[in-house]
């Protein structure tokens, strides 16, 4: 059982720091310049603000609620198959698999802020030529950086809930926004803003084919870190008397706004230079360096800046993704938080080193599978199928398993009755069908 409790303050730091992270800034441009800008926006804040508010909620009420680690929530809130229920805590091991390969990317953001302070490629084809290297043959490299990040992710999460997670927290967070601060001040004052402004917030419903609907809606999802026990396990250590909703709006709105604000940035930088906004997954380690250059001793700040900035969230969305597991194992078998904390980053650290030799020329053979490698089927498989179906069962159990009147007692003095129909409307059959529709177009089983 929790004993530590996060601070109000501390708890929205941190549930925040989980939410904003690499898909905010690294993943929200890049599909938004793949899927045509405003439309696509326009369905990903919706999305976002009503879907994702809503699942939020109900993954809140179960960590208030349950008071323990994931598995034990479930299974002690269940009304009744409580021992089956337990299974669907087990969503917990999905971040340590996202965490196996996020630890990689986060590695080679580290890695480009070293390039940022030495030479940025002076085009297109070297910024290219500069990532495929790292990419598929400088193992060395790669292995230094994702062993940086194990220490450092360990290193915070040893320390606990309140020294460790809240107090990192505490000086990430504020450096984060004070950063993309500085950036957006500077993307106000180049002609290209406006254009960037036009692309992100005037939609064009030509472009918004039926796929981008449904990425959107995943990307809103992903995003939130929803359906994966993080929020729930950070909502055991929630103060007794958080407002549940106005956390999750608060949350959800501040997330929004990190992926927004990075899009503006980043799409300010690539329309003054003249470059293409749909890069896909390359926008960010090839088109924006090369772009940076453009912009002479200046871009040298802007990169480090920035570079600096995604570090900064991708960390703060690492620790929230090792801690559920790490709760888990303290909770059920007594272990020491040092025992779990070393148990589970070993898991992520080894897996992380096989997910980085699969996209190695000399090693990649041996590790394909159907034309994918390890690194591209982990992320496949985490953020495609297993986060959607850890959000579909976290909003059945609220909508179907969990006490109807003490949920009611909880939301209805916060919501209003009405209110709290529509929301258990919503999670008992809108959002579990449109999470069934994401993973069946995702996976190719059924295009819409």
């Amino acid at each position: 059982m929790q004993t530590i409790k996060f601070s109000r303050f501390g708890f929205i730091l941190a549930a925040v720091g989980s939410a904003v992270g690499l898909g905010n800034v690294w993943k929200f441009p890049y599909v938004t310049g793949e899927y045509g800008g405003g439309a696509f926006v326009l369905v990903y804040l919706i999305t976002a603000l009503f879907v994702g508010v809503f699942v939020l909620i109900a993954e809140l009420l179960i960590g208030k609620l349950g008071q323990s680690d994931a598995v034990s929530m479930f299974e002690k809130l269940a009304v009744n198959n409580g021992k089956y229920w337990k299974f669907a805590g087990f969503i917990i091991i999905v971040p340590l698999i996202i965490l196996s390969y996020y630890s990689v990317i986060i590695g080679w953001i580290f890695h480009y802020i070293v390039i940022s302070f030495t030479a940025l490629p002076s085009s297109i084809e070297e910024s290219k030529e500069i990532f495929m290297t790292l990419l598929t043959s400088d193992v060395e490299t790669q292995l230094f950086y994702h062993t940086v990040v194990f220490a450092l992710v360990m290193g915070i999460i040893l320390r606990g809930v309140k020294d460790g997670i809240e107090k990192i927290n505490k000086i990430l967070m504020p450096l984060l926004a004070l950063i993309l601060t500085i950036l957006f001040v500077y993307s106000m004052s180049l002609d290209s803003f406006s254009s960037a402004v036009s692309f992100m917030f005037n939609p064009d419903f030509t472009k918004l084919s039926s796929t981008a609907v449904i990425v959107a809606i995943g990307q809103a999802f992903y995003t939130l870190s929803l359906g994966m026990g993080v929020i729930l396990t950070y909502a055991a250590s929630l103060p007794k008397n958080t407002n549940i909703v106005t956390s999750s709006l608060l949350i959800t709105v501040i997330d929004t706004l990190v992926a927004v604000v990075a899009g503006l940035i980043i799409f300010t930088f690539l329309f003054d230079q003249g470059a293409e906004s749909t890069k896909g997954p390359g926008l960010v380690f090839i088109s924006l360096p090369a772009v940076f250059y453009e912009f002479g001793s200046i871009g040298t700040v802007l990169s480090i800046s920035f570079f600096v900035a995604i570090a900064f969230a991708g960390v703060t969305s690492a620790i929230s993704m090792l801690e559920p597991m790490v709760s888990y194992l303290i909770s059920r078998f007594n272990y020491t938080r040092q025992k779990a904390a070393l148990i589970c980053s070993l898991f992520f650290y080894i897996l992380g080193v096989l997910a980085l030799l699969s996209n190695i020329t000399e090693y990649s053979s041996f590790m394909m599978i159907g034309g994918k490698g390890l690194f591209d089927w982990l992320d496949f498989l985490a953020s495609t199928i297993l986060v959607p179906i850890g959000g579909i069962m976290a909003v059945l159990f609220v909508g179907h398993a969990m006490d109807a009147n003490r949920i009611n007692e909880e939301l209805i003095p916060l919501l209003g009755k009405t209110l709290t129909k529509v929301w258990f409307f919503m999670v008992r059959y809108v959002i579990p069908a449109a999470l069934v529709i994401v993973i069946l177009n995702e996976t190719g089983i059924f295009k819409f």
